[in-house]
C-alpha cells in the first residue's frame, strides 16, 4: 500500500535530467584586459630615474604576480597574457605615457565576481567567452546590482583616502 500522494508514476529519466540541471555549476569564462599606466619617476641624485615604459612594465609585473599568487573569491585565474607596451600622448601632462596591457583568462562562479574587475581604474575590456547566453533570475540581478554598488562605494572611499592623506 502506498502512502497518499505517491500514486503518481515517476519517470526516472526526467528526474535525472532535472537533477543534472540543478547540480550543474554554471561557471562563466571571461577574458579581462587591464592597461597599467607607467608614470615616470624623477631621479634622485644621479640614479633611480625610470622611464614611463619601465614604470609600466614594473607595475604590470607586480600586478601579474598578485593575480597569480593571491586567491580571489569566486574566481579561478586560468591564464595571464602580457601584451606589447604602447604609448599615448597625454594632453594633461604634455608627454607620452606608456601603457602595459595584461589579459586575464578567468572562470567565475557568477557575474557578481566579475564586477570587482570592472570597477578598477586600469580596467579596459571584459569579454565573456562561455556560455554564449546567460539568463539571470531576479535574485542574481539583485546580487549583481548590490555588488556594483558595493564595489563602487569601496573605490570612492579608497580614492578619498588616497587624496586626503
Amino acid at each position: 500500500m502506498l502512502k497518499p500522494g505517491f500514486e503518481k508514476q515517476i519517470n526516472l529519466e526526467e528526474c535525472r535530467r532535472a537533477e543534472e540541471r540543478e547540480s550543474a555549476v554554471h561557471k562563466i569564462r571571461a577574458k579581462i584586459r587591464f592597461d597599467y599606466q607607467g608614470r615616470a619617476r624623477p631621479s634622485r641624485f644621479f640614479f633611480g630615474k625610470k622611464s614611463t615604459e619601465e614604470a609600466a612594465t614594473e607595475l604590470r609585473q607586480q600586478q601579474a604576480a598578485l593575480w597569480r599568487n593571491v586567491p580571489v573569491q569566486g574566481i579561478l585565474i586560468e591564464d595571464l597574457e602580457m601584451g606589447e607596451i604602447y604609448f599615448v600622448f597625454d594632453d594633461d601632462i604634455g608627454a607620452e605615457v606608456a601603457y602595459a596591457p595584461l589579459e586575464l583568462e578567468v572562470w567565475a562562479d557568477s557575474l557578481c565576481y566579475l564586477v570587482r574587475f570592472a570597477v578598477r581604474e586600469e580596467f579596459r575590456r571584459l569579454k565573456i567567452m562561455e556560455p554564449t547566453q546567460i539568463s539571470l533570475s531576479m535574485q542574481d540581478m539583485e546580487q549583481v546590482f548590490f555588488e556594483v554598488h558595493d564595489q563602487a562605494k569601496t573605490q570612492v572611499m579608497l580614492k578619498a583616502r588616497k587624496y586626503l592623506d
